[in-house]
């Protein structure tokens, strides 16, 4: 009898050990060194525009890596929703980010929408929103007290007047503005629009696109801008829809240029609008100023890249970083991110640790060395500053065309008056 009481005790013992070591792993560190998890939700497009959506998991991933995926003692994994390209996808994606107790940051994509229309509550919900890609304007321009959304990218609010002045710089005088019909496109036409008054033009034409316009359509469309006596395209539209336009173009044997904002990167646009098309088609595009391409090495960009091959066995040269803008813009960020965190520290409690990192981002006090630049203090929580969540300025943007093996090559940018 006592042996079988014995046993019993013994399994009771084993079966508490059992419960307290579950426990104990399920809720993060204990004494003996395990770590707390926390996520990165990477909520973007990854069907009609996947190159982009990949590119930033990649640039993510490469600048935690570098950490070994742990910062002040959690491990950081990244999550992918894909929304493509719908807004209310999106904020279901946002409402699933609410409910995970281990859901500390979300990363945009490419698209403008649905950062535009899920904005408000973002902002309400004090959604920790970093933005690598998508350029519209009031992304991170809140009306409210509460401003969420941080962005290391493109910024329309400047990205028009750049690409006006490059392309009038280059000697065009008759642009025609072929926006998508969305809140991107709107934002574009603003800035396009008063950067020519600026420079005392006029555009001779607005047409304006959806997603998913047909061939034929665009070739009415093109013909309508020919005929207007256009000698230049500002374009702003994603991959799908500039590779109709340039496959129209081209069809109709009419050498109209294209300065193009950069969406058609974040596709296959390069390789349907192949180089022999290309020969017969004058097309820029606005980037940020790095490229593994036209940029010199240095011992830090090589070391970035080979972390990026170790993590990613698909990359092995620079030209398999598709999309290379989400990649640049997505590292960098993620380094500013990282800093942050290190500065606030964190706690376990998501609410508060959040609060740290936002107030932490507005605030570094140490340079964050990336791929474009080095980063002092690049977001401020300055209320009279609509800047404040940028990170990039106008400064930091260049043109760029493919070359011959698809790749994105810089060009100097032309010598233009940079007042506005």
């Amino acid at each position: 009898m006592g042996t079988v009481k014995s046993v019993q005790r013994g399994l009771f013992l084993g079966f508490m050990i059992s419960i307290l070591t579950m426990t104990s792993t399920s809720h993060g560190a204990t004494s003996q060194g395990e770590i707390k998890h926390y996520k990165i939700i990477l909520d973007a497009d990854f069907t009609t525009t996947k190159a982009a959506g990949i590119a930033i998991k990649q640039g993510i991933n490469t600048a935690l890596s570098e950490k070994n995926h742990q910062i002040s003692g959690y491990q950081f994994t990244v999550e992918t929703k894909d929304h493509r390209g719908n807004s209310r996808r999106s904020k279901q994606h946002l409402k699933q980010y609410l409910a995970d107790s281990q859901a500390l940051v979300v990363f945009g994509g490419l698209h403008s929408p649905p950062l535009l229309a899920n904005k408000k509550f973002i902002n309400q919900q004090q959604i920790l929103t970093l933005v690598p890609w998508a350029a519209a304007g009031p992304i991170t321009r809140s009306a409210q007290a509460e401003n969420w959304i941080f962005r290391l990218s493109i910024d329309d609010s400047n990205a028009g007047h750049f690409i006006a002045q490059q392309a009038i710089a280059q000697g065009f005088k008759r642009p025609y503005l072929l926006l998508e019909d969305t809140g991107w496109g709107k934002s574009n036409e603003n800035t396009m629009t008063k950067s020519l008054a600026k420079l005392g033009i006029s555009p001779v034409g607005i047409g304006w696109f959806n997603w998913g316009i047909k061939e034929n359509q665009a070739r009415i469309m093109i013909r309508s801008i020919i005929n207007e006596k256009a000698d230049v395209i500002f374009f702003v539209g994603n991959s799908p829809e500039g590779k109709v336009f340039a496959n129209a173009l081209l069809s109709l044997d009419h050498h109209l240029a294209i300065r193009s904002h950069w969406g058609i990167t974040g596709g296959d646009f390069e390789k349907v609008i192949t180089a022999t098309k290309r020969e017969n088609l004058d097309l820029q595009f606005i980037q940020t100023k790095f490229s593994y391409i036209s940029t010199p090495a240095t011992p830090f960009s090589q070391q970035v890249f080979k972390q990026a091959q170790q993590i990613d066995p698909s990359i092995i040269t620079v030209q398999d970083i598709k999309a290379p803008a989400g990649f640049i813009h997505a590292y960098d960020l993620t380094k500013i991110l990282i800093a942050a965190i290190e500065q606030a520290g964190l706690t376990g409690d998501i609410k508060v640790d959040k609060l740290a990192i936002h107030r932490a981002l507005e605030q570094l006090t140490q340079p964050v060395k990336g791929l474009i630049k080095e980063y002092r203090q690049p977001f401020s929580g300055n209320p009279n500053d609509q800047n404040s969540h940028e990170a990039l300025s106008e400064q930091d943007y260049g043109m760029a065309s493919y070359g011959d093996a698809n790749q994105i090559i810089l060009h100097p940018n032309a010598a233009v008056n940079q007042e506005k």
